[in-house]
C-alpha cells in the first residue's frame, strides 16, 4: 500500500513538472517583435543600420558594440532611448554563421550605412497608441497641451530619435 501511494505521488509530480515545463517553453519564444518587418518570420537576426546594432529574434535581445565588446541586452543603449523602432529600417540578416552576426559588422556597416533605406517595409504589428502621436510624427496638439497645464515638455516638440 505504501509503495502504491509513493508510485501515485511520483507519477503526479512527474506529470505536474512536465506540464509546467511545456507551458514555460511555449510562451512567446522566438516571436518577432511588433516593430519587425513583415514577411521575415524565419529570420533570426535583423541589422538596424541607424543604430549599428543587431536584434536577435529568439532571445528578444539587441546586440551592439560598446567600444570594447559586443553586448547582449533587452534594450538599446540609453543614447538611443528615443529611437523609433517602428520607423527605423531593419535589414533581415542571412550572411552569418552561428550565433555571431557581428562577425560581418564591417561589411554590414559599409553596405547598410546610417540612414539606409532599401525596399519599402511594413511592420508586423501596429504601433502602440501614444498621446500627441500622428502618422509617425509628433504633433503639437493644442488640446493635449492645455490638458498638461503648461508642461514645457509638450511645447519643445520631439526629434523622433533623429540626431542633428
Amino acid at each position: 500500500m505504501k509503495t502504491l501511494k509513493l508510485l501515485v505521488i511520483g507519477t503526479l509530480l512527474l506529470f505536474a513538472g512536465s506540464a509546467k515545463a511545456q507551458i514555460s517553453v511555449h510562451v512567446n519564444l522566438g516571436t518577432p517583435p511588433q516593430w519587425g518587418p513583415s514577411g521575415y518570420s524565419d529570420v533570426r537576426y535583423y541589422y538596424l543600420p541607424d543604430v549599428e546594432a543587431y536584434y536577435d529574434v529568439p532571445s528578444s535581445m539587441f546586440i551592439y558594440y560598446n567600444g570594447v565588446t559586443w553586448i547582449h541586452r533587452r534594450s538599446l543603449p540609453t543614447r538611443y532611448r528615443n529611437y523609433d523602432l517602428y520607423n527605423g529600417y531593419k535589414v533581415p540578416m542571412s550572411d552569418y554563421r552561428g550565433d555571431r552576426p557581428y562577425n560581418n559588422f564591417r561589411k554590414h556597416k559599409m553596405q547598410y550605412a546610417r540612414g539606409y533605406r532599401g525596399q519599402e517595409q511594413h511592420n508586423i504589428g501596429q504601433r502602440p497608441e501614444r498621446e500627441n502621436y500622428n502618422n509617425g510624427n509628433y504633433s503639437r496638439n493644442q488640446s493635449s497641451q492645455k490638458a498638461s497645464h503648461g508642461n514645457k515638455k509638450n511645447e519643445r516638440g520631439h526629434d523622433n530619435g533623429k540626431r542633428k
